[in-house]
């Protein structure tokens, strides 16, 4: 048989025939097969190569997806904080591989030719194991640390794809785009070069000069590239939405009088109730040494009452919640006032002073304010609080105010337990029976004392506690003159169940951190301003030095946007610092225990 006897009797059926008879070498009449001609291979090829094709893809796809899925399930891998630093690096390499693994999968599905049945097998087991993964590990805390490795996945997967697909469809689209890609990338390679080299000189500079290269002073180790400083503000979180907090007490008006009275009224007509919120001062050790238990004692202790008229408040409570209908408003207050707080006489068994220091203390001394803003590096107050940097360079008015910038006073450990406990008692390790936090020795002295928490817990006890036989008492039989914490433990902002230090809720949330309709700094600064102005307005003769603390943390999250948040409300702060004529008299700490360890 001729080839064309062969193309006319098969047509275009060659290439998909119906049997498989016809693969065979042809008999001629004498009998005998024909070796197969050129045409003939291209038919062989023709039908045996897209099975290939397919198990080809069948086997790449399993080798990736394997790939995912191991070093996916190897970033899991979990301990303390210490274990996490020690391993972040390669804890993010395997994220990494992860991404690229999966990403490499997504993109064979649209840009190959594949039969729809594997592109919906592939794309429904790949939704399968992605949820048998989040179930396998979708923890919040260093030992199951799940929910982090999604949300740092997601932020690689999703922009990396995207840009993938944005490519691939402007390639197919528009003529030359390799050209044009090209000469994009580097223009873009040559302006983050420039953009970069900007921030590394910018990354050890402060308000009047730069960290020195001393020598046998410590040195910042290894190369530093603060990518961080590249991207645009609220990039990292524009997805966990707005950073405001819509008001929502508008129609609640209400107030404390000088009597203690608290009057209350609300335009829309609804009954009004009030959560008369504790006073925590002289709680009990075992009260308020752990996380979780402290909130639950708070809420515990709530006294519920219906509003009818003004209500004598007792002079210990500083704040209570005002609610009517779906509306609740925080009102605080100093009680008692300054001019009624005596003078501390501390316990002749515990007193801190020396036996000399015991007699009058003569002369004017400073007031103290330490304002702490966890896990806040020195870039990251730049990079964020740019607002509060300018008002901070204004503080220094020599011959008035003198602004000192510590470079080489850094945190004492990767966590936040050795530099605060450095802190708040002194030491990593306290060496004796009974220690005392660092307010204690202030009182000892005279000071009026102050702490404001504004994330439900007591630092200085919890770190105390254990270095003392029992619980059953307060710190030192001493307690602050003033403390604010109860508001800080609500269930709308401290969730009362399940993981309190979440992403979307609590104290560590990567989402605005809003109480009833205002930023929950916003109530520390309000309390703390009030109580320096009553004390100022105490008669001079009268009128004590104080310390006070104001512990924040905003800064304490993965994304390092929400500390944007405190920017306004921290920079009016200083202002009326500044123009009050405050500082004059007073010592203020701007501090940190650490950088973004998140």
């Amino acid at each position: 048989m001729s080839l064309d006897t062969f193309e006319g009797t098969y047509g275009s059926s060659v290439s998909s025939p119906a049997t498989t008879d016809h693969l065979l070498p042809l008999a001629n009449s004498s009998g005998l097969r024909e070796k197969p001609s050129k045409r003939r291979l291209v038919s062989y090829f023709t039908l045996f190569v897209p099975a290939r094709i397919a198990s080809f893809n069948t086997l790449t796809f399993f080798c990736l997806t394997c790939v995912w899925v191991i070093s996916y399930k190897l970033s899991l891998q979990g301990g303390d904080l210490l274990f996490i630093n020690n391993n972040l690096g390669l804890l993010g390499g395997e994220i990494l591989i992860s991404v690229v693994s999966l990403t490499a999968i997504v993109t064979m599905l649209y840009m190959r030719k594949l039969r729809r049945t594997m592109r919906r097998n592939v794309a429904v087991l790949l939704l399968v194991i992605a949820t048998a993964l989040y179930v396998y590990d979708h923890g919040e805390r260093f030992e199951e640390h799940g929910f982090y490795n999604v949300l740092v996945f997601l932020a690689i997967f999703i922009p990396l794809n995207v840009v993938i697909a944005t490519t691939y469809v402007l390639f197919m689209t528009i003529p030359n785009f390799i050209v044009i890609l090209a000469l994009s990338l580097v223009g873009l390679g040559c302006g983050v070069t420039l953009a970069l080299r900007h921030y590394i000189a910018l990354f050890d500079q402060g308000m009047f000069d730069r960290l020195q290269d001393i020598p046998g002073e410590c040195k910042w180790q290894g190369s530093n590239y603060p990518l961080v400083d590249l991207l645009p503000s609220g990039t990292q979180n524009f997805w966990a939405g707005s950073m405001s907090c819509t008001p929502s007490a508008g129609d609640i008006k209400a107030d404390f009088d000088a009597q203690g009275y608290l009057t209350a009224s609300c335009s829309t007509g609804d009954a009004i109730t009030v959560d008369i919120l504790p006073d925590t001062r002289r709680w009990m050790l075992k009260d308020k040494s752990k996380w979780q238990i402290f909130n639950h004692r708070v809420l515990d202790a709530i006294v519920h009452s219906n509003y009818t008229k003004p209500m004598l408040v007792d002079e210990q409570i500083q704040a209570v919640v005002v609610r009517c209908g779906a509306q609740s408003k925080i009102v605080t207050r100093v009680s008692p006032p300054p001019s009624r707080i005596p003078e501390f006489v501390p316990p002749a068994n515990t007193d801190t002073r020396s036996e000399k220091a015991r007699d009058k203390i003569t002369g004017k001394r400073p007031n103290v304010i330490f304002l702490f803003v966890d896990a806040v590096s020195h870039r990251q107050f730049y990079r964020r609080l740019e607002k509060s940097a300018a008002v901070l360079k204004t503080l220094h008015q020599p011959g008035k105010t003198r602004l000192t910038e510590l470079y080489r006073y850094h945190s004492l450990g990767v966590s936040t337990d050795n530099s605060t406990k450095a802190m708040y008692i002194g030491a990593i390790s306290p060496g004796r029976v009974n220690p005392l936090p660092i307010w204690a020795y202030y009182r000892d002295r005279g000071y009026v004392t102050a702490r404001v928490e504004t994330s439900c817990e007591d630092w200085s006890t919890t770190y105390i506690s254990q270095y003392h036989r029992s619980k059953k008492y307060s710190v030192g039989e001493r307690s602050l003159d003033y403390e604010l914490s109860s508001p800080f433990c609500m269930p709308e902002f401290y969730p009362a169940t399940g993981n309190s230090f979440g992403n979307f809720k609590g104290p560590f949330s990567i989402v605005a951190r809003c109480l009833y309709g205002r930023h929950v700094h916003e109530y520390g600064f309000d309390y703390i301003d009030q109580l320096r102005h009553e004390l100022r307005s105490v008669e001079q003769s009268r009128r004590r030095p104080y310390m006070m603390m104001l512990n924040l943390m905003e800064g304490h999250e993965g994304t390092g946007e929400v500390l944007r948040t405190l920017d306004n409300r921290l920079s009016v702060f200083l202002d009326d610092l500044r123009t009050s004529g405050e500082l004059e008299d007073t010592a203020l700490f701007l501090l940190s225990d650490h950088g973004l360890h998140m």
